[in-house]
């Protein structure tokens, strides 16, 4: 299982997700092995988390998109009655958006490392892993712009250099370089490399180029790492992990007496949000968001909408302050559908108000 992820150049958490979903699947059905079951088996188990777990319809469908990779891949058999398959439908759901100003107090409190990358992610809009995954070499201060290319879809792109973050950089990577120099007198300083980079360019794995803008407090052990037959997991120094940021953000919400739920991506919601309500193109968004269809990008500009498609609540117009009385006045655009109903004399203009002995009349009696 894990060589043919491997092969398709599948990333850790994919194989990690896969490989404990195969897992489950196998001791959900008392360890009979995946080639003797088949649809009846995968819906078994599909409808197991949907009622027993519970989970998420977006759970639910990487569950059976790993188990389908087992059949079609692994086993290389094809899933009779793949039609019956249960398939979750996920449900369409406007992201959440934070206002500058909220933006600013989540941000103004959190501290150190997470601020920076806070900052970072909204001034960008790029994922928490992909800003966590920039090496020292994807910064171009003389262009004035950050090479995304450790990304979802495996597609480079190109995103603006906040100013702020740009001030700071050259402070922070000073305490970077540090930390490698300290490692590589300790005899290690290696990172991971993508593909074959480090067979091709051999010591580019120690290059000041490649290291983690964000690197972790402690070195860990690399599961895909190979530098010597009786090494098989070298000693390297990884990013910072995730959750050190999720943290410090929920934190920073709480303090900020924001009720609303906020992750790291929403400062990704943010960042193309705000753009199109001061009017930037949504193909300009699209290619920063790094997405394939403009069809994911439109789901942004339900902020323009502002309540309700631009409509005017009703009750806002009855208890207007300008109207005390809120009179009822007939818009310029409304035809007078009561014309053949009402005579001349009690008809109204257009913008003309209804009479006294109108308003409080009910229509229904």
């Amino acid at each position: 299982m894990r060589h043919a992820i491997r092969a398709r150049h599948y990333s850790l958490r994919t194989e990690e997700a896969y490989v404990g979903w195969i897992r489950r699947y196998i001791l959900f059905h008392n360890k009979r092995h995946p080639s003797e079951m088949g649809a009846a088996e995968i819906n078994a188990f599909v409808t197991h988390l949907a009622v027993d777990g519970p989970v998420g319809a977006s759970t639910q469908t990487q569950a059976l998109s790993a188990l389908l990779f087992l059949y079609r891949h692994v086993l290389h058999q094809d899933v009779p009655d793949l039609d019956t398959v249960i398939r979750a439908k996920r449900p369409g759901r406007l992201p959440t958006v934070l206002t500058r100003a909220e933006v600013r107090r989540v941000v103004g409190g959190m501290e150190g490392t997470p601020r920076l990358v806070a900052t970072l992610l909204y001034g960008t809009g790029m994922r928490l892993l992909e800003g966590l995954r920039l090496r020292v070499k994807d910064l171009e201060f003389g262009n004035n712009r950050i090479v995304v290319r450790d990304t979802k879809g495996g597609e480079d792109r190109v995103v603006p250099f906040p100013a702020v973050v740009r001030a700071a950089m050259p402070t922070w990577l000073a305490r970077v370089k540090r930390l490698h120099e300290r490692d590589l007198a300790d005899g290690f300083g290696t990172v991971h490399l993508p593909d074959a980079i480090a067979t091709k360019f051999p010591g580019a794995e120690r290059e000041w180029g490649w290291q983690y803008v964000f690197p972790g407090e402690h070195r860990s052990r690399d599961p895909r790492g190979k530098e010597s037959p009786t090494d098989p997991q070298p000693e390297r120094r990884h990013h910072l992990h995730e959750t050190v940021i999720q943290r410090a953000l929920r934190r920073a919400v709480l303090d900020a007496g924001i009720s609303r739920r906020v992750s790291c991506h929403t400062f990704r919601h943010s960042f193309a949000t705000h753009p199109l309500e001061e009017g930037y193109d949504i193909r300009t968004i699209q290619e920063l968001l790094g997405h394939r269809d403009v069809k994911t990008t439109m789901i942004y500009t339900h902020v323009l909408n502002r309540g309700g498609r631009g409509v005017q609540s009703p009750a806002d117009r009855l208890w207007s302050r300008s109207s005390p009385r809120s009179p009822l006045t007939q818009l310029p655009s409304q035809p007078n559908y009561l014309a053949g109903v009402l005579p001349p004399e009690r008809q109204l203009v257009s913008g003309e108000e209804l009479p006294d002995d109108l308003v409080d009349e009910d229509v229904d009696e």
